[in-house]
């Protein structure tokens, strides 16, 4: 019989069960007894499936009202005392740099390296458990046009391929993270690392290092929190469309006395994604406006304290005292850098450097505002005693040692950054709702677009 097109859809597909022509009705009851059993078992899957997710939401939940507490019971001896700490709140590190190592050694060849290994410089994940982190930042880091000789222009508007550089960072660290997956799960929220961590994964978390990635572009910036991107520092070692660097060791000459025009419109937009402002390597007045602008908490992912030793890539004393949870102040968490030539002179960058560092700045500001961030793999040298990432214990060994309570510890070592992120979060939450729209802002200088009404102007 021909086909109109139209019956067979009603009937089905030969060979197929129809009780309109199948009259073979022994055959369709063992079908049906089948599918039945099939269904019981799905339901008990199902079911075990649920209550292992409860319970580990329970045991979450008890984890993190654990750290919250102040009554953390701790051994006397130092180093017990610290394996006793990070079983509660394992490291969260905010900047490592193992994306760019990925490039710089291996092209981002994945197949090329094992991190399942001992690698050739500060993390692979042997050194991560016994350092015992629970999460990271990976930095998505290019190079400044400048240090990858490139020639951007006075006005920035030159190609340099830095957003499709980034792009490929982006990829590597997502396809690491995949790789190695019963280690690392990409994490896009707090309550996204809280549940990692507390599943036994390592949380990572993704930050573009500098504007100069964005190419001048509020549209990318956009892309990349699409992406995963959850923090972005305004600036690296060079200026862009956005901010004034603070250069290296000494400051840079400034362009923008601070924040650009667009600048500004930068920090409200990642204010309303919920992205991150991150505050390391800008200079002190783009550091200063941004605390004066910023509706949300913003971190410093990797900087270290001014008045320890005195270089431009560290934070001074008066961005310090603006940081803070009372009235007039803004909640922050500076995460301690290691990078010797910002912790001390030549030679003498060591461990206990490093927590007179942390101490310093917990001082001024107090121990809710402090973490760590260490700059491994991004980094040509370390600190006597804080060689890699294994490291870890050691440091807040030393601390407890000082005189550190585990609750304070607990902060340093990651439910501090915990707080800013859940409060940036907080904030987009809030700006959206209020109706709060897309910045249509363009850089001034571009001119393949119309420029309409929408130029960022001070």
């Amino acid at each position: 019989m021909s086909s109109n097109g139209e019956r067979d859809p009603l009937l089905g597909l030969a060979g197929e069960s129809n009780l309109a022509r199948d009259t073979n009705l022994g055959d369709l009851a063992a079908k049906d007894e089948k599918r039945h059993r099939a269904t019981k078992v799905r339901a008990v899957v199902y079911g075990v499936l649920t209550a292992a997710f409860i319970a580990g939401v329970i045991s979450m939940a008890l984890l993190w009202k654990k750290m919250g507490r102040d009554d953390i019971v701790l051994p006397k001896d130092p180093q017990e005392a610290a394996q006793r700490v990070l079983d509660i709140a394992p490291v969260i590190d905010g900047h490592i740099d193992l994306p760019e190592y990925a490039r710089t050694t291996y092209a981002n060849n994945i197949s090329a390296f094992d991190l399942n290994g001992v690698v050739s410089k500060h993390v692979d994940i042997p050194r991560l458990r016994k350092g015992r982190v629970g999460g990271f930042f990976w930095s998505v880091y290019t190079a400044c046009p400048a240090h990858a000789d490139l020639d951007d222009g006075e006005d920035f508007i030159n190609a340099t391929w830095r957003v499709r550089d980034t792009l490929e960072q982006i990829d590597v660290s997502k396809l690491l993270i995949e790789k190695y997956s019963d280690t690392f799960e990409l994490a896009l929220t707090s309550e996204d690392a809280k549940s990692a961590i507390s599943r036994g994964k390592i949380a990572s978390m993704l930050g573009v290092e500098g504007a100069h990635q964005l190419g001048n572009s509020l549209a990318v910036l956009r892309q990349y929190y699409d992406l995963g991107v959850r923090y972005a520092t305004l600036t690296h070692m060079c200026h862009n469309a956005f901010a004034d660097s603070g250069g290296y060791l000494v400051p840079m000459e400034p362009k923008w006395g601070g924040l650009s025009p667009l600048g500004r419109v930068l920090v409200k937009e990642m204010n309303r994604l919920g992205m991150l402002v991150d505050l390391s390597h800008t200079s002190d007045d783009t550091a200063r406006q941004a605390l004066e602008i910023t509706k949300a908490p913003l971190i410093w992912s990797h900087s270290s304290a001014r008045s320890v030793h005195n270089v431009a890539r560290n934070v001074p004393d008066d961005i310090l005292e603006k940081i803070g949870t009372t009235e007039g102040k803004v909640d922050a968490v500076i995460m301690v850098n290691f990078a010797p030539q910002f912790v001390a002179k030549p030679g003498k960058a060591t461990l206990h450097v490093v927590a007179d560092h942390i101490e310093y700045l917990a001082n001024r500001m107090g121990k809710a505002h402090v973490g760590l961030g260490s700059d491994y793999d991004g980094i040509d040298s370390v600190p006597e005693g804080l060689e890699d990432v294994s490291k870890y214990p050691d440091l807040i060994a030393e601390l407890y040692a000082r005189g550190w309570t585990g609750y304070e510890l607990a902060g340093l070592t990651g439910r501090n950054v915990l707080r800013i992120m859940e409060g940036a979060e907080r904030v987009a939450a809030e700006l959206k709702a209020s109706g709060a729209q897309p910045a249509m802002e363009l850089y001034d200088k571009r001119n393949d677009l119309p420029q309409g009404s929408l130029k960022a102007e001070l």
